[in-house]
């Protein structure tokens, strides 16, 4: 778009320097609106050609959209696993113990202790440590995380719930 005005431009002044120089002042006039009205043409032309219809969201469409988030939010899931334990404390532990308290019905604000033991018997002591959102570490950047492994375990732990 930018080219075609810049083109547009340099025509008309090419075609205006042209009519001065052969001293016909009449014809400038004219000469230069039939440059400038060709230019305006060309931009509109240019301009009616990007406005392409948008096509209708279909439903199969969205649901396609829809799949292809919940795919890649998962494999960025996947690879957060895989990361070191401050990963794994800042972004899925917080997940993963908001997912078991809605699995459970057991909140850590009414009872801690209940808590505490619903989770070490649905996880045991082992894989209990990754959900639990009271044992992030502050000098998790050197430490690994679990795994993908740990993940699916929990995972299937709670989905069993």
């Amino acid at each position: 778009m930018t080219r075609l005005i810049a083109v547009a431009l340099l025509v008309l002044a090419g075609v205006e320097i042209y009519a001065v120089a052969r001293l016909d002042r009449d014809d400038v006039l004219t000469v230069s609106g039939v440059v400038l009205a060709g230019a305006l043409i060309a931009v509109r032309c240019a301009l009616a050609g990007d406005r392409a219809p948008s096509p209708v969201a279909t439903e199969s469409d969205e649901r396609q959209a829809a799949l292809r988030r919940w795919v890649d939010r998962t494999e960025t899931l996947v690879g957060w696993s895989e990361a070191t334990r401050s990963d794994w404390d800042r972004r899925l532990r917080p997940m993963l113990a908001r997912q078991f308290e809605l699995a459970t019905g057991q909140r850590k604000a009414r009872d801690a202790r209940a808590f505490q033991a619903t989770g070490q018997m649905l996880f045991g002591p082992q894989l209990w440590q990754w959900v639990d959102p009271e044992n992030v570490s502050r000098t998790g950047a050197d430490e690994p995380g679990p795994g993908r492994a740990a993940l699916d375990e929990i995972l299937r732990r709670l989905e069993r719930v």
